[in-house]
């Protein structure tokens, strides 16, 4: 779990004009919501919150100051980013406690080389990016390493084989395929090739003829 303090800003105004006006001064427009209180509309420099993001992650505990108001604690929700230079547009912050239990996202990250890769030329399909799960908001990590070593070809680690840290409940499905090791296209082709030309011949067929006219 990492902190980090972002000072922040009070919007008056909201819109696209608005937003438009804050990205050109190099700062994020942002919404805080939660704990049964009014969506409250903000602004902070858009570097210290890239910042922030890099050195916490998606799940990284914000401490807002809002000059002489009480620091909110939150956790980013949504994030908004140009499609081209993928600069942060627009963030969604939930109100939280530290301790609170919340639901999130956790990004998967494989650690090694599987079996099957390295030794099968195979190829790795990682088919689910991150896990769901729920647990107190201080103990999440910033990620999930799924070690693959072992993985041979045709094998692959589910949702519920991984191990998640103290705490933390598995809210994807445990059967879910994370990641999956397969032949390659050419292996693939080869074996394809090698089962059409072991088929056995059926004894007593006869090949069509064709009865002359």
């Amino acid at each position: 779990m990492t902190t980090k303090t972002l000072s922040i800003e009070r919007r008056e105004k909201t819109g696209t004009t608005s937003a438009h006006a804050l990205r050109s001064e190099g700062k994020v427009p942002a919404v805080i919501y939660g704990h049964g209180t009014q969506p409250l509309h903000v602004a902070f420099d858009e570097r210290a919150f890239a910042d922030a993001l890099h050195h916490g992650g998606r799940t990284a505990i914000l401490t807002l100051s809002l000059g002489d108001s009480p620091n909110e604690t939150v956790l980013v929700r949504d994030l908004q980013r140009d499609p081209i230079s993928n600069r942060i547009l627009h963030a969604e912050l939930q109100r939280i406690s530290e301790h609170e239990s919340v639901h999130a996202r956790l990004p998967i990250v494989t650690v090694g080389v599987a079996r099957g890769v390295k030794d099968f030329a195979g190829v790795m399909d990682v088919l689910l990016h991150e896990i769901e799960v729920e647990g107190p908001a201080d103990a999440l990590p910033q990620h999930i390493e799924v070690d693959v070593t072992p993985l041979g070809i045709h094998e692959h680690t589910s949702a519920g084989d991984i191990a998640l840290p103290s705490g933390l409940k598995l809210l994807t499905p445990a059967d879910t395929v994370i990641v999956a090791i397969e032949a390659s296209k050419t292996a693939r082709q080869l074996e394809e090739a090698a089962f059409e030309q072991s088929e056995p011949e059926v004894i007593g067929q006869k090949p069509e003829t064709t009865t002359p006219e």
